[in-house]
């Protein structure tokens, strides 16, 4: 007689970033479908995916334009090897990255994506674009040591390069001894800054903030030291407009604009971190850009930056299938042309990489995004979500809303009043997670920060409900 899928987990699923011990105390949720923002377990229970599946899914579960892609391209051929052959559906979507990409592109004088390597997932987008820099900055001469520069509380991945660009020692601390170094500077945490000298008050940390731009000085000293050394950064890395594992910490107006000044005016590469911001997760427009379009699919867009390397993955194919993809530049491309014995090939690949079924749910999921319907549902979610979360701050345990675009974090505290962090061992974000799933809400916190990130299809009343469930669970489980 066959074990039911719970016991089955519990006698042999290893869960990623979950300590198993606590995991093997409980009865697991068991998925066993889900449509639209709605996810159903194998006991029949609804639940509403407030975190879009680890952030991956766009469009919702079970969308009949995904699926009819992939059906599609299964009557034809699920995969074929991208080493030495080419497919249609790959080329296609690498036509369509390529314009999204270059869209707006601010000034002249900034790089164009011209090239697309595909991989798996955001771990491998950051780890080619890892490796060509590298390769970039050494064949040209732009640096010798090719030492990478990247933000405080920084997650990339999990691969043992994006590992090493990392800086949150709860991920990456016990992995030291398989690390390259790189260089650390300070992000611009507003809420929690040591140069802002204002009271809170219960608005985004970013609108109340007094400073003097310390944390953009702080990076061009760190560009200052590097040149004096002798040994210029290869690449500044970055997550533009928020930083997601570190907290959901996002960036004042103006911040990446300055920086990636600072980074090119230094001959360093920029390196765009958009896995989780990509494909719209941003915002349809932020007031701060300075050239807003309303099809601008990428966080750099929205402040007129174009990166040397644009690294995509998880909302790629609507969350569909994992398939990601780094873009770069025809001068990064021609670095690695040559006859076959000088080996200046691009020696990286991946045995999934350009699979057609991802590629195909990739051109489905463009089509839906780029949709003058999609952009409006988008906007009007975006509106629901600012207007929803104000509810929020009559609670004293609630310190900061973030929101960027359709991505929230609300950081929970002892006391808004004093800023007091809760203490580890109190596992108060993962409480309070635990209370909402009780009440039929999903997501997963980031330490104290509780996210919010539904999908697009999302209606009023459901975000409404994810937000309710999330102002009571707080009530429940930390209100003294």
């Amino acid at each position: 007689m066959r074990k039911p899928p719970a016991q089955l987990d519990h006698l042999h699923v290893w869960h990623p970033f979950t300590q198993m011990r606590d995991w093997l105390k409980r009865q697991p949720v068991v998925i066993v479908s889900g449509q639209g923002s709605l996810l159903r377990d194998d006991k029949g229970r609804e639940y509403l995916d407030a975190n879009s599946s680890i952030w991956t899914n766009l469009h919702g579960h079970g969308h009949p334009k995904l699926n009819a892609a992939i059906v599609s391209q299964l009557g034809k051929v699920a995969h074929s090897s991208a080493l030495g052959l080419a497919n249609e559906p790959a080329s296609l979507l690498a036509g369509q990255l390529v314009a999204a990409a270059n869209r707006t592109t601010g000034r002249r004088t900034q790089p164009r994506l011209d090239k697309v390597f595909y991989s798996d997932d955001g771990s491998t987008a950051l780890e080619v674009a890892l490796k060509l820099a590298y390769e970039f900055a050494r064949r040209t001469g732009r640096a010798r040591a090719s030492k990478f520069l990247s933000l405080e509380g920084a997650y990339h991945g999990d691969t043992v390069g994006a590992v090493s660009l990392g800086h949150i020692d709860l991920f990456h601390k016990a992995y030291s001894g398989l690390l390259f170094k790189s260089d650390i500077v300070m992000a611009p945490y507003c809420y929690r800054c040591p140069f802002n000298k204002a009271r809170p008050e219960r608005t985004d940390a970013r609108e109340y903030r007094r400073c003097q731009w310390e944390c953009v000085s702080k990076v061009e000293e760190k560009f200052a030291n590097q040149k004096r050394r002798g040994a210029p950064y290869a690449a500044f890395v970055v997550e533009p407009l928020i930083q997601g594992a570190a907290g959901m910490i996002p960036q004042p107006a103006g911040w990446l604009r300055r920086v990636a000044g600072i980074a090119r005016s230094n001959g360093a590469l920029l390196i765009a971190d958009e896995v989780m911001t990509g494909f719209g997760r941003t915002g349809v427009a932020q007031p701060q850009a300075r050239r807003s379009h309303a099809d601008t699919l990428f966080a750099c867009q929205q402040e007129a930056v174009q990166p040397d390397f644009l690294c995509l993955a998880k909302g790629m194919t609507g969350g569909y299938l994992p398939m990601a993809a780094t873009l770069t530049t025809k001068e990064v491309f021609d670095a690695f042309l040559g006859e076959y014995e000088e080996f200046k090939t691009f020696f990286h690949g991946h045995s999934y990489t350009a699979n057609q079924l991802g590629a195909a749910a990739s051109l489905a999921s463009l089509k839906i995004l780029q949709s003058a319907e999609s952009r409006q549902a988008r906007r009007r979610l975006e509106d629901s979500l600012q207007e929803a979360l104000q509810n929020l701050w009559s609670l004293s345990q609630v310190g900061d809303i973030r929101r960027v675009g359709l991505i929230a974090g609300i950081e929970l505290v002892r006391d808004w009043r004093t800023k007091e962090p809760f203490d580890l061992s109190d596992r108060a974000g993962i409480r309070v997670c635990e209370a909402m799933a009780r009440r039929g809400v999903l997501t997963r916190p980031i330490g104290n920060v509780v996210v919010l990130m539904p999908p697009y299809c999302t209606t009023a009343t459901q975000l409404r409900r994810m937000v309710s469930v999330l102002q009571e669970s707080i009530e429940e489980t930390l209100a003294r």
